[in-house]
């Protein structure tokens, strides 16, 4: 039988804490959320592993190091309400339901809808809710928001998601460096940089956290245009 609970403490270890991950509610979270309640069960024995999940088609979980980097890029606050886009099978929003008050994930895929809920709610999160809509739209009924965190590659973001996000708000996302959707096409992760955009003033500026491989999240291609 698998000790996941050592596999956890192994990730928090040896992945997280060595990659300049110093949120300690983050790490909370990271230690005690079950990873692999959130794959297929052919997955759940690599759930751990520091690489991205394949959950099938086109769609992965990013690899912990990663997430928790962007997670912590955006500083969540108790009393923040926060987007999940392309959130899957809810790991990143249960992560998230351990530091703001609501988190709303969004995702096109209806069984990972159901599989994300059913988590959530086996896990206690009676503050965070997975719907399905079309990831560059966001949900623009529970708009705005405090945080966003895009959970892929991206080539740029959408106006309607810097749309929703709040004054003083923080977006997150890997940002292609222009070869993601060559290496998609050869089934490989593509390079870019973890970014976080800020709000203020009603214009969106972004910095850099570090580079960042993963695979890429569809419905995000460049608009001509729409750079930042």
């Amino acid at each position: 039988m698998a000790d996941y609970a050592a596999a956890r403490r192994n990730m928090v270890d040896s992945q997280v804490r060595t990659n300049k991950v110093r949120h300690y509610g983050l790490i909370d979270a990271l230690a005690t959320i079950p990873r692999e309640a959130f794959v297929p069960s052919a997955l759940k024995g690599v759930a751990y592993l520091d690489e991205d999940l394949h959950l099938g088609g086109d769609r992965y979980l990013v690899e912990p190091m990663v997430l928790a980097r962007m997670i912590q890029a955006v500083d969540p606050k108790p009393e923040e309400t926060a987007l999940d886009v392309g959130c899957a099978t809810g790991y990143s929003s249960a992560l998230l339901a351990e530091l703001v008050g609501t988190v709303i994930g969004i995702d096109p895929n209806e069984e990972f809808v159901d599989m994300a809920n059913s988590q959530l709610s086996d896990l206690g999160y009676d503050n965070a809710t997975v719907v399905a809509s079309d990831l560059p739209s966001g949900y623009a009924s529970e708009a705005p928001y405090e945080v966003i965190l895009v959970n892929g590659m991206i080539d740029e973001v959408p106006s309607a998601l810097a749309d929703q996000l709040a004054e003083g708000g923080r977006l997150v996302a890997v940002v292609s460096d222009g070869r993601s959707h060559v290496a998609a096409a050869k089934g490989l992760s593509g390079g870019g940089r973890v970014k976080v955009f800020t709000k203020a003033g009603g214009v969106m500026s972004g910095r850099t956290v570090c580079d960042a491989a993963t695979p890429v999240l569809p419905g995000f291609e460049r608009e001509e245009g729409f750079v930042f």
